[in-house]
């Protein structure tokens, strides 16, 4: 066990503890409260009643119509002896998760800003020397790398993406680009062979790699890239997307890291974003990629080594792939499986932040929630299909088992959307209306603040989008939450693969780039489980405005449904009022 892993292993008991302190040293933690319930409810006399009722009959005294009192009564005893002894079950498995949840997003955050207070570099932990040229050997000095460039009908970007590869500085003769093609559309497959075969005609060393049929989607193509002769010959391989464009340094960063460090299986730069100020949503998507870049990997990277591949901007060893059994189709994040099946074979994994490689984020609403389903639902289905094999590893210490089933795995994957939908979106709408229901304080308000403080410290200069970026993940919430279920019980959509649609544009002209508008069914113009959740949140915020209880919810869930009912009409994705 290595000296990052046990001071991350101290540093998560730690931030357990605090969490735990806190809590009982303010009175908050509280299992032992009971639902206020109503009188007894015999099963048979509510049966008699609902018969009378039927048969127009009162069950009480006396023969005539059941009273609006009467009704009220039963739903009173209902309630408090049926619903909310079963909510109160939901609620208490809330708030286990909550506390997990804040355990997990304290620890990441007090290693991330430890990181960035001593000023940590990968470089204290792994050795790095640039490659000084060999007179003698001459280019033969440096190793060779293949560049990898997955497309599927990228007619905005394949330009740019190609041209980004042939423009980094490594001898032109120890570099082989490779466009790995699964375009379905002729003409765009005609379009970038052309552009290959002018790089060629520049002297640059580029296969063009088309592919029939869709078998594996990404995953399959970069297989099958990966059989090729001249693959076989290369140490290592730099994998970029159609939409990412790396600095023409970005082999001299990171290449040397493999050469000193012969347990290094991948080193992963940060994505920077051409269109990230242009849109509210743009900017939202931002803050979420910042703190899983700033947070989530700076902290796996410094202590245990270990984080996911994000599936682009990134050189992995090609021994590293093969001895881990190489690309896999079996989920939607064959990137997360790779990392993790190299890990447990003993491999480390070196996070740089300071190499950065622009991309491209999704410029429309549903473009980002089908990204975002196929992630939630790929680490979820992973999650599944890996438990034992990372219980069963003998070449992993038990602290770095525990990381990744528990953290990795089971917190952000699973935990994580589940309790912040259940939670937000279901239960607190759901009290408003069922007083006897219990919610401590602490897990409605307490948390969520602790959580909203980690999100808000490592993003400081988006404080002021803070408000929409939660309103916006309470949306979000109920589809990773749909998406953690179908993968994580294989439903039928758990392998489906939507490729995420591109503009193209450089953004150097600061004009954001509307998308062609075209005639649009209702179906496709207006996004159902939104507007059904809109309502739901309405009526339950109407509800406490005009029966108020011992509970004021009110305005939030106004908000929450406007937030619902905004995206429910896709009145978000191009709207520059925010750039």
């Amino acid at each position: 066990m290595e000296a990052g892993e046990i001071g991350g292993a101290l540093l998560f008991v730690l931030a357990a503890a605090a969490a735990v302190l806190a809590a009982v040293s303010t009175g908050a933690v509280d299992f032992s409260h009971p639902p206020a319930v109503g009188g007894q409810l015999d099963f048979q006399e509510t049966i008699s009643w609902f018969t009378g009722v039927y048969n127009g009959a009162s069950y009480s005294s006396g023969a005539g119509a059941v009273s609006l009192a009467e009704v009220h009564e039963l739903w009173v005893r209902v309630r408090g002896r049926v619903i909310a002894p079963a909510l109160q079950v939901t609620v208490w498995a809330c708030m286990v998760m909550s506390v997990m949840l804040a355990v997990e997003a304290l620890y990441n955050c007090v290693v991330s800003l430890g990181v960035k207070a001593i000023g940590w570099r990968p470089e204290w932990r792994f050795k790095w020397e640039p490659l000084a040229g060999d007179e003698e050997k001459g280019s033969a000095h440096y190793p060779m790398v293949l560049v990898q460039i997955p497309m599927y009908n990228e007619l905005e970007v394949y330009k740019l993406s190609i041209g980004a590869a042939c423009e980094l500085k490594w001898p032109k003769d120890r570099m082989i680009v490779q466009v790995l093609d699964n375009s379905t559309d002729p003409l765009i497959k005609n379009l970038v062979e052309l552009e290959c075969e002018t790089w060629v005609t520049k002297g640059l060393n580029i296969k063009y790699a088309p592919r029939s049929g869709q078998k594996g989607f990404k995953a399959g193509a970069l297989k099958k890239g990966m059989e090729c002769d001249y693959a076989r010959q290369c140490e290592y391989v730099a994998i970029f997307d159609a939409d990412f464009q790396p600095e023409p340094d970005f082999l001299l960063r990171t290449i040397p890291f493999f050469v000193h460090n012969p347990k290094v299986a991948l080193v992963q730069a940060r994505w920077s974003f051409v269109n990230g100020t242009v849109s509210l949503l743009t900017r939202i998507q931002k803050m979420f990629f910042d703190y899983h870049f700033k947070v989530e990997q700076e902290a796996g990277s410094a202590t245990f080594a270990f984080f996911s591949f994000n599936g682009t901007a990134g050189v992995w060893r090609t021994a590293a792939i093969k001895e881990a059994g190489g690309w896999k189709d079996r989920t939607t994040v064959e990137d997360m499986d790779l990392a993790i099946r190299a890990t447990l074979k003993g491999w480390k994994f070196i996070y740089v932040g300071d190499i950065r490689v622009k991309s491209e984020l999704p410029s429309s609403y549903k473009a980002y929630c089908r990204q975002q389903f196929r992630w939630a639902c790929g680490g979820a289905n992973l999650f599944r299909k890996v438990a034992i094999d990372i219980l069963t590893s003998k070449d992993v210490s038990v602290v770095k088992k525990f990381y990744m089933l528990y953290s990795f795995l089971f917190v952000r994957r699973v935990v994580a959307p589940a309790v912040a939908c259940i939670l937000s979106n279901i239960i607190v709408p759901l009290s408003v209306m069922i007083p006897e229901l219990y919610l401590p304080v602490w897990g409605v308000a307490y948390i969520p603040a602790v959580l909203l403080v980690v999100t808000a410290i490592r993003n400081p200069k988006n404080i002021h989008l803070l408000p929409f970026w939660i309103l916006f993940e309470s949306v979000m919430t109920m589809h990773r939450t749909r998406a953690a279920l179908v993968g994580l019980f294989e439903f039928s959509e758990f392998n489906e693969w939507v490729v995420t649609k591109k503009t193209g544009n450089n953004f150097e002209d600061n004009k954001v780039p509307l998308l062609q508008k075209t005639r649009k069914r209702l179906r496709d113009r207006v996004n159902f489980p939104e507007i059904l959740f809109s309502a739901f949140l309405f009526f339950c915020a109407s509800y406490n405005l005009v029966f108020p209880g011992k509970t004021s919810y009110y305005f939030n869930l106004y908000l929450q449904g406007l937030a619902f009912a905004f995206l429910g009409l896709n009145f978000t994705g191009t709207c520059t009022c925010f750039q």
